[in-house]
């Protein structure tokens, strides 16, 4: 009789471990694209395994998810808790990431509308080229603890990865997995139009920022500053509906 480890036997255990190897030097790598030279893909794959194989150890069937979400999900999430504990960020790089959010939902609620660029920038009291330079200092905050998932029309979101901050609570733990999926998707359909361009060819296409500033005929650095604009603009608006109250619009 085989022995059993959690759900799974010793021996499908170490099968799972091996065949999800290659998923963990996956997250690892795109993740590590983010993050200063000081931090090895080495390090981030060393913890990535270790989310792995608590995946395997604690995998519940009956959360109705396939094995495969659910472990990319541990495995990413420990990249992040370790990165969190190395506290790679300075604190003003948070504070100008926390400012801009406060100005784009201050703004929002103000205008009834998405804001500008301009008028994020007079929001928080800054010249525009001001704004811009905090665009490019925050740009590598965009990490986060939500997962890639589905949306209910099919269409891969691999931006839930990057949009919740330090800070708040797991958005599955308030949300089903498939009504997080459709409500980024609402939100991302608000965004300006070269925004979500943007955002499609980087996170669905898989494009670098050189190739995205080609195909729309604008600068790397321009793509760079959209894109961390856009997740900040999703991470507000985030926070907004998840702190609403039960019965609210």
């Amino acid at each position: 009789m085989a022995t059993t480890t959690g759900p799974f036997t010793t021996v499908e255990r170490e099968a799972l471990i091996v065949e999800h190897l290659g998923k963990v030097r996956a997250i690892a790598h795109r993740i590590r694209e983010h993050l200063p030279p000081h931090v090895t893909l080495e390090d981030l794959i060393s913890v990535g395994i270790i989310g792995l194989i608590q995946a395997v150890d604690n995998f519940d069937p009956q959360l109705n998810v396939k094995f495969r979400t659910y472990a990319e999900y541990k495995i990413r999430g420990a990249i992040l808790d370790s990165l969190r504990g190395m506290d790679w960020a300075p604190r003003l790089q948070r504070r100008k990431a926390k400012a801009i959010e406060a100005a784009v939902a201050s703004a929002q609620q103000r205008l009834l509308r998405a804001p500008t660029e301009e008028e994020i920038a007079a929001e928080l009291n800054i010249p525009l080229q001001t704004y811009w330079e905090w665009l490019a200092d925050v740009q590598r905050l965009s990490l986060g603890s939500l997962e890639a998932a589905v949306s209910s029309s099919g269409s891969t979101v691999n931006l839930l990865e990057y949009i919740a901050d330090d800070e708040q609570k797991q958005p599955l733990q308030i949300l089903e997995r498939n009504q997080l999926a459709d409500l980024l998707t609402e939100l991302i359909e608000r965004l300006p139009p070269h925004e979500q361009t943007v955002l499609g060819l980087y996170y669905q296409d898989d494009l670098a920022p050189r190739e995205i500033a080609h195909i729309m005929s604008i600068k790397a650095a321009r793509v760079c500053q959209l894109r961390t604009q856009a997740v900040l603009r999703l991470r507000a608006h985030l926070d907004r509906r998840l702190s609403k109250k039960p019965g609210k619009a």
